[in-house]
């Protein structure tokens, strides 16, 4: 896992750290399949928003349904862990077994577990030579 860090690179106060560790574990129980963890790292009225689907999970129960009937879940690689306060963004590779997107995470913390996930998903997709002037690659 990457190190969290503030805005512009900051190091993280305990609170953040710990907000962090969270998002980390989070990471943790996806990948090891154990998402059982997860009733840990939520609150029991957490709502998961998924804006490209326009669907909203709302609660432990229906969070541990779609979790539990989740037909492949992810590796999640973080490559970036960004911690305000009680905001957390997590920027991550997810790998299905096939498909890859790239995958933007908000989170917001109440008393050190997620009260609110946003989640954004998009395939990868080529550079584009017109900009190869402007840009750099990797």
């Amino acid at each position: 896992m990457v190190d969290a860090t503030g805005p512009g690179g900051t190091p993280l106060d305990r609170h953040e750290e710990e907000n962090a560790t969270v998002v980390r574990r989070l990471v943790e129980c996806i990948n090891a399949r154990d998402v059982s963890v997860m009733d840990e790292l939520f609150h029991d009225d957490a709502v998961m928003d998924w804006p490209q689907s326009g669907e909203k999970v709302v609660g432990a129960e229906n969070r541990r349904g779609v979790y539990g009937a989740f037909p492949q879940l992810p590796t999640i690689s973080p490559w970036r862990v960004l911690v305000s306060g009680d905001l957390a963004v997590l920027m991550a590779r997810l790998d299905y077994d096939g498909p890859v997107f790239e995958t933007v995470f908000v989170f917001e913390l109440r008393d050190g577990r997620i009260a609110h996930e946003t989640a954004q998903w998009a395939e990868p997709f080529e550079p584009q030579p017109w900009r190869s002037e402007w840009v750099t690659v990797g």
